[in-house]
């Protein structure tokens, strides 16, 4: 009993303290009113999309332990603890920022030795096809590694010369010497001791054979330069230049700017540049043979602007390259 009312009458007393239990009891109804209210509000704010949820907008102040925006709707209907760290996370205004302080501004940042950069992936590429190279077997003809017991690569034991036997032709396209092998220039070489060097370009070693008039030519110049052709094709002996065209010799190779040899223009019509083929090959131009079924062939090549181009379009697939018999099908 409230100690201020032990003086007043009895039925006094009886009605004051009747209404002050009266006051409590409504006061606790309506505080409870106010939860469910709220209660509800979050509840259908939960059944919307978050981008509609209205305290997505209006964020709350930071929740505490006994506060409603800690509590949830359960999956019956029921409010257990809901926290707005339900939304998406561009709407967690009021979301509490991360402790930054272990970072050290002034130190400079180094990537993960996990995490690979583009440099590193390209000198690992590089690195491995310089493997590659080295421990395979390269053809100077065709600048190809691939082999097999039908078409090897055969070295020279003169001077260490690398071809396949299709791409030198005789004596190998015949018979692969089961003993030493040189090749042609190690064989003139002994009988007259002297240097050779290409007609048809100023670059000097490499498969080199004698030609009709005297004279020594790169395999590959003669199977690439346009007017030049073998007496023996299978065999690739007896190398003809008497057809090249002296034009094509006044013109200056545009990488090496000698006029030496022979060379060949650029395959794009508006072009005018020109250059040897050992030259376009060191530079990995795309210089291509084409041979026909019935004898017609076509020589392509491209300086290095229109070389991009040209291996963009053969992606495509709607261009590529073919012999003059078999396009007029």
């Amino acid at each position: 009993m409230n100690t201020k009312f032990e003086a007043l009458p009895p039925l006094k007393r009886f009605r004051l303290m009747q209404q002050q239990r009266e006051e409590q009891e409504g006061g606790q109804q309506h505080h409870q009113q106010k939860i469910q209210e709220s209660d509800e509000s979050i509840a259908k704010n939960l059944c919307l999309p978050a981008k509609k949820r209205k305290y997505c907008f209006y964020p709350p102040p930071l929740p505490s332990s006994d506060s409603p925006a800690t509590r949830t709707v359960g999956a019956g209907g029921g409010i257990g603890s809901f926290t707005t760290y339900s939304l998406p996370a561009k709407k967690r205004v009021w979301a509490i920022q991360p402790d930054l302080s272990f970072l050290d501004l002034n130190v400079e940042w180094k990537p993960p030795s996990f995490i690979e950069t583009k440099d590193e992936c390209i000198q690992e590429q590089e690195e491995i096809q310089q493997e590659e190279e080295d421990d395979g077997i390269l053809c100077t003809v065709c600048q190809s590694t691939d082999g097999d017991s039908k078409d090897p690569i055969v070295f020279c034991d003169g001077c260490d010369l690398m071809v396949h036997a299709t791409c030198y032709g005789n004596p190998l396209v015949k018979e692969i010497p089961d003993g030493d092998w040189f090749c042609a220039q190690c064989l003139a070489a002994n009988d007259e001791n002297r240097a050779f060097s290409c007609c048809l370009c100023p670059v000097g070693g490499g498969a080199m054979k004698p030609t009709k008039d005297g004279l020594w030519a790169h395999v590959v110049c003669a199977v690439l330069v346009p007017e030049v052709f073998f007496e023996d094709p299978e065999g690739r002996e007896g190398i003809d230049c008497s057809k090249v065209p002296k034009t094509r010799r006044e013109k200056r190779c545009y990488i090496c700017k000698s006029k030496r040899g022979c060379s060949v223009e650029c395959s794009e019509p508006k072009c005018c540049l020109s250059f040897h083929v050992t030259c376009g090959l060191s530079e990995d131009l795309c210089i291509e043979y084409r041979e026909g079924k019935k004898g017609g062939a076509v020589v392509a090549g491209f300086c290095k602007d229109h070389t991009e181009i040209w291996k963009k379009q053969q992606q495509t697939g709607k261009y590529k390259i073919v012999a003059r018999d078999d396009c007029k099908k």
